[in-house]
């Protein structure tokens, strides 16, 4: 018999809301028998059993939610559930906003450059080290280029020292790898 007319399982990705309940047990899903609780206002008050925290949170019309599992006895808080759920989804999309990912950006140039091309050059490498991205900057240099490799080192000085009045920092000096010269450039 073959095993392909196995159904295969279906792997999907959790929601937000289904990791949140996993992590956190609230009301029925709490298995230990006394909890030490803290009411909505902050308030510590003190261990009691599962049972009756249940129902004074019934009473308030809030849910009753372990937040220190690991306890001994766990603690839980009285509160929203649904609107504690809400503001911690809003904090994490606003620090995912707020982050900046520094990128390692390339610019490759050979030795014989045109003046035009080599002021490009120096402006697209002051634009992303403004942006706050790393500049690793290559010179390839091919066939028989090889053997003017001072050339190319000549003009990594010359960007460097073109770059001097803006504020950066040297990750690394120009240095040969190769049949390529490359430098890295930090903001």
């Amino acid at each position: 018999m073959c095993d392909n007319n196995k159904r295969r399982k279906v792997f999907r990705r959790k929601t937000i809301n289904e990791r949140l309940s996993e992590q956190l047990p609230i009301n029925e899903k709490i298995r230990s028998r006394e909890v030490l609780i803290i009411d909505d206002e902050g308030n510590n008050l003190g261990v009691m059993p599962t049972i009756q925290a249940l129902q004074m949170a019934k009473e308030k019309d809030l849910d009753l939610v372990v937040i220190s599992p690991n306890q001994d006895p766990p603690v839980a808080k009285f509160l929203d559930y649904g609107k504690y759920k809400f503001q911690s989804e809003k904090k994490s999309k606003e620090a995912k906003k707020k982050q900046h990912v520094v990128s390692l950006k390339e610019l490759k140039l050979r030795y014989k450059i045109d003046k035009h091309d080599y002021e490009v050059r120096l402006k697209s490498i002051r634009k992303f080290i403004e942006a706050g991205n790393k500049v690793k900057v290559v010179i390839m240099l091919r066939g028989r280029e090889v053997q003017h490799a001072h050339l190319a080192m000549a003009l990594m000085e010359r960007i460097l020292a073109d770059l001097e009045g803006f504020t950066l920092t040297v990750e690394k000096r120009p240095s040969r790898e190769g049949n390529n010269i490359l430098m890295i450039l930090a903001p």
